[in-house]
């Protein structure tokens, strides 16, 4: 039998049997949810409480051994699990999951990072309010990866992404120390905001432990509209009067390509959704609003002048919530279907709104020409400019292809040269992870790269917290 790792026997003789797995049993927390990455791992830490992970953490440094912060390892960017060297821990957060309590008053929620999102979602509604943060792995995500990854979702158009619904944390530094900047205030102008260091720092500066979130009174009534058009260049045209006739009451703006309707498809064809695959585009909102009269006048003049104009060709408006349920279940399935069709470039690109539909089509005659084997299949936040661009290759066609590295490594180049040539960003809302380091030293200026390493360097000198992860190495 081979001797443990003493690190791993005395984070055993903290945390106990239950707080503790290797082995077989580490299995779950070696690999990123797309199955492209594994690694592997001393032992996986599972601290119940912040003077656990604190403890953790202080014997890791002792050791000068590398830690990988995980949540709920939905990770698009390779972010959440341990590099190959085997000499590093995973510390997840999956028993930190309590609730501390919901204030109605304060309008504020606090709740442990190992928190799933849609706990906390239900958590503010039994108490008649909202925590709007809405995104596809909603189910198993965790609130504290979502901060630390500063997560977008469907509801950034009216209430900002996580960092604007974080209020304040707790966070255990690489050392072990805990700074405790656990407050509901909306307003703390003492100096510098601490807590911005660690959201969508995604581990690398320490360990988010507990989180105080803002909360929003309920949305009294929700009416869903599909619209479908033939021609992206009318994309302006349709999003423009609606976000003047609308204003905030739009809580979510997301386009979808009729290819990605026909991939989704292909991998549920029982899925009872009303899109159709073939050409064109689908536009999809959440319009809030109080009684039905509020809105249909204002939406039939919006969408009737569109519909003259030759914008648009159809229109389905949500009558019910199951129909509402049903309009959203195709776009909440795109990632399970990515994952089963094939391989998937998937290109968080960020584009100013003015630009979107050129880019598209763009980036669509550049796919052609360079890439004909792909198909590009589109879903996007394009109220917020957010785009998730995804080239697919079918499996038997990506089998196909002799140097995959390379063709993966064009894709991207190809992508992102774009997006940045019209003043876009290679990470809009999924981070930078392992996936995206060599883009952070291509696309980020280089005072901006020489103050981040400078604060890694002040409060993670030893390199340890998420090694390999959002920084490239440094050559200042």
């Amino acid at each position: 039998m081979v001797d443990e790792h003493p690190l791993v026997s005395e984070i055993r003789a903290r945390l106990g049997a239950k707080g503790v797995r290797a082995g077989s049993d580490a299995e779950g927390y070696l690999e990123d949810f797309w199955g492209r990455a594994r690694g592997q791992a001393l032992c996986v830490a599972l601290p119940a409480s912040t003077e656990e992970v604190s403890a953790v953490l202080g014997l890791c440094h002792r050791h000068q051994v590398a830690v990988f912060p995980q949540g709920g390892n939905t990770s698009t960017c390779l972010g959440a699990v341990p590099d190959g060297s085997g000499q590093s821990i995973v510390l997840g957060l999956g028993r930190m999951n309590r609730i501390h309590g919901v204030d109605p008053v304060d309008y504020s929620l606090v709740a442990e990072a190992g928190c799933i999102l849609a706990d906390i979602q239900q958590a503010a509604a039994a108490e008649g309010l909202l925590f709007p943060l809405s995104l596809g792995a909603e189910g198993s995500c965790q609130i504290g990866g979502n901060v630390s990854t500063n997560a977008g979702g469907t509801a950034v158009l009216r209430y900002g992404n996580t960092r604007d619904l974080v209020l304040g944390l707790e966070a255990v530094l690489p050392d072990g120390r805990v700074w405790n900047g656990l407050r509901t205030l909306r307003k703390n102008n003492t100096g510098y905001d601490l807590k911005h260091l660690f959201i969508g720092a995604e581990g690398t500066l320490g360990v988010i432990t507990q989180v105080a979130l803002k909360l929003f009174p309920a949305l009294e009534r929700l009416t869903t509209v599909l619209v479908s058009f033939d021609d992206i260049a009318h994309l302006s045209a349709l999003t423009g009067p609606l976000r003047r006739a609308f204003d905030t009451a739009i809580i979510a703006m997301e386009l979808i390509s009729a290819s990605e309707v026909g991939i989704v498809k292909a991998i549920y064809p029982d899925l009872n959704v009303p899109y159709a695959a073939g050409e064109g585009w689908y536009l999809l909102l959440d319009i809030a609003h109080g009684r039905e009269g509020d809105i249909t006048d204002t939406l039939q003049g919006v969408l009737g002048e569109a519909i003259e104009q030759g914008y648009l060709s159809d229109v389905l408006i949500g009558a019910s919530e199951a129909q509402r349920e049903a309009i959203w279940k195709l776009r909440h399935t795109v990632t399970e279907a990515h994952k089963q069709y094939g391989m998937g470039m998937s290109h968080d690109v960020a584009i100013p709104l003015a630009a979107i539909p050129g880019f598209i089509q763009a980036a669509g005659a550049l796919v052609a020409r360079q890439f004909p084997q792909a198909e590009v299949a589109l879903v996007g936040h394009v109220g917020d400019g957010n785009l998730h661009y995804n080239v697919m290759f079918e499996k038997t066609v990506w089998a196909a292809i002799g140097d995959q590295a390379a063709t993966r490594k064009a894709v991207y180049k190809a992508i992102y040269d774009l997006a940045a040539s019209l003043g876009g960003t290679f990470s809009a809302e999924h981070g930078v992870g392992a996936l995206h380091v060599a883009e952070m030293g291509t696309y980020k200026p280089a005072l901006e790269l020489e103050l981040m390493h400078g604060i890694k360097a002040l409060l993670d000198p030893g390199q340890r917290m998420n090694p390999g992860r959002v920084l490239p190495p440094w050559v200042g």
